[in-house]
């Protein structure tokens, strides 16, 4: 299954709710920008996954990476953004800087090496 991410601003995070005796979720909120509207959306981290969320504050920006999963229930159909994976979101200002282009890399060659060397094997 294909996996994706998306950077935004952690807008609302949900306590863990323990949904059996044996499986527990946590929903968070991101907000991000589409043209003139925020857009709010919401994931879902589950089992030890829920733990993730407890090092961001609400307005903090994160990147999250998430799966589709798609099911039904009772002839309803349903569909969670599961979130495998949360972190910092790097600003430009953080991020290194670009390789400087004007270094020159030493070439690599294919062809061994003359055997006119002091090596002693």
């Amino acid at each position: 299954m294909p996996s994706f991410e998306i950077e935004g601003k952690l807008h609302k995070k949900f306590d863990t709710e323990s949904k059996t005796q044996t499986f527990q979720a946590r929903e968070f909120v991101i907000e991000i920008q589409d043209g003139n509207y925020p857009q709010l959306i919401k994931f879902q981290l589950t089992q030890d996954r829920c733990a993730v969320l407890d090092n961001f504050e609400e307005g903090q920006q994160i990147k999250v990476m998430f799966d589709l999963r798609g099911r039904e229930w009772q002839g309803k159909y349903f569909t969670n953004l599961n979130a495998w994976r949360v972190e910092a979101a790097t600003s430009a200002e953080e991020a290194p800087p670009p390789p400087n282009e004007d270094f020159d890399f030493p070439t690599v060659s294919d062809e061994p090496p003359a055997a006119d060397n002091d090596l002693p094997f």
